[in-house]
């Protein structure tokens, strides 16, 4: 070990403790504030999983790492990396633990259908599918629980109708990716969930081997047919891309929990539709979306940042949140700014891994206030804010329900 590896080891930040907590509202982890202050990079470990990782939080560093081949998530395969998650259960050749060439090769497949042209291709349909939520959440009268009634089947509808499955299989699709996300339930149950939504997929996949359909099953059925990409590689695909799909249901409920505990912003937005484009970014980047953080990186080598030696074989995991709140790159990170530009927020991701339903996910969110806003323009909570309920024990934020009435 040379003088200067032995000086930066000597100065690595300590090892901080990262408890799950159950945040209510649209609150910003104060442990996560606590590490931003403490400095770009911190060493943490979470309540699972083995040893201890190193944290980026700012946002140069968090897109370099999410960026740059020298951090691998194939190598967290066969990793117990200190975790959120309870159970850690990938799938083998899933494209969340693959590194280009493959991870793109298999990308590659999909991509058509998250185009803007593949997006668009459903903002009709899926303009009808929230209209007739609304109408029947409507027809039923106040109060009215809008989780229930329109932010969770609506965001299930769309990426099934994306997918390619039959409206009558929309149900066990939520109960599945429920299941799976939820760290309540235990590991057997997450991985039994996984493992029926796969084989579902691998059904449906099958029979569209020679298809030229545009939905998901069908390009990947085809590419499976031109033996592009395995048919296992393909169902692990479909499960990311499914569940990815829900997360709107939490991304909405906090968007409109924010709206309506902020009327005066809810109001601008209904007078002036020409700003709800950039209104909706804006939300993205300061909801936050998750507890903690996600999957995590392996340095494939030494790497120095930030004036520390990430050694080869260090986990690294970056924080989404905490580069959405960078005041270098968004002034006045705390507030809510409608007009913010540019904003270049990290919301979906950054580099390979990058979320490849963000078009859609705007799509939804942009319909969504149109269709409440506009409609019922006297939405409003019908409890007090503090008495929203919000998820326990889920890796992904977001209110159980949110009660309205109008």
């Amino acid at each position: 070990m040379t003088e200067t590896e032995e000086t930066i080891l000597r100065f690595a930040p300590p090892i901080r403790q990262w408890p799950a907590l159950d945040l209510s509202g649209t609150d910003f982890d104060p442990v996560l504030r606590e590490l931003m202050d403490e400095g770009p990079l911190t060493r943490i470990q979470l309540p699972n999983g083995e040893g201890w990782a190193w944290l980026a939080t700012r946002y140069d560093d968090v897109r370099m790492v999410t960026n740059d081949p020298r951090f691998s998530r194939e190598m967290v395969m066969d990793r117990q990396v200190t975790r959120l998650a309870p159970h850690f259960i990938p799938s083998r050749g899933a494209v969340g633990f693959l590194d280009p060439p493959d991870h793109t090769r298999l990308r590659r497949s999909v991509a058509s259908a998250f185009t803007a042209r593949g997006v668009e291709r459903i903002r009709d349909r899926s303009r009808a599918l929230l209209g007739e939520l609304v109408d029947e959440m409507l027809q039923d009268g106040p109060p009215a629980d809008l989780t229930a009634a329109v932010l969770s089947p609506f965001p299930i509808a769309v990426i099934c109708e994306l997918m390619g499955v039959p409206a009558a299989d929309r149900h066990a699709m939520h109960t599945w990716t429920q299941l799976i996300l939820s760290s309540s339930n235990g590991a057997q149950v997450s991985e039994r969930a996984k493992e029926e939504m796969g084989a579902y997929f691998a059904d449906l996949i099958g029979l569209r081997e020679g298809s030229t359909g545009e939905d998901v099953a069908s390009l990947l059925g085809a590419a499976v047919g031109r033996e592009e990409v395995t048919l296992q590689e393909a169902v692990g695909l479909a499960v990311l891309l499914q569940i990815g799909g829900e997360a709107v249901t939490n991304n909405s409920g906090q968007m409109f929990y924010l709206l309506l505990t902020r009327p005066e912003l809810a109001d601008r937005l209904r007078a002036e539709p020409g700003i709800r484009p950039r209104a909706v970014d804006e939300l993205l980047r300061y909801i936050p979306h998750r507890n903690a953080v996600g999957l995590s990186r392996i340095a494939r080598e030494d790497v120095e940042l930030r004036g520390h030696l990430i050694r080869a074989g260090d986990a690294v995991y970056v924080s989404y949140l905490a580069a959405n709140r960078d005041p270098d790159v968004f002034p006045d990170p705390e507030a809510i700014d409608v007009e913010r530009a540019p904003n270049p927020h990290v919301a979906f991701g950054f580099g390979p891994h990058y979320c490849p339903g963000g078009m859609l996910a705007r799509l939804e969110s942009e319909l969504l206030i149109e269709a409440l806003l506009d409609r019922v323009p006297t939405l409003r909570l019908a409890v007090d804010p503090d008495e929203v309920p919000f998820k326990k024990g889920a890796l992904i934020r977001g209110p159980e329900a949110l009660p309205v009435t109008w």
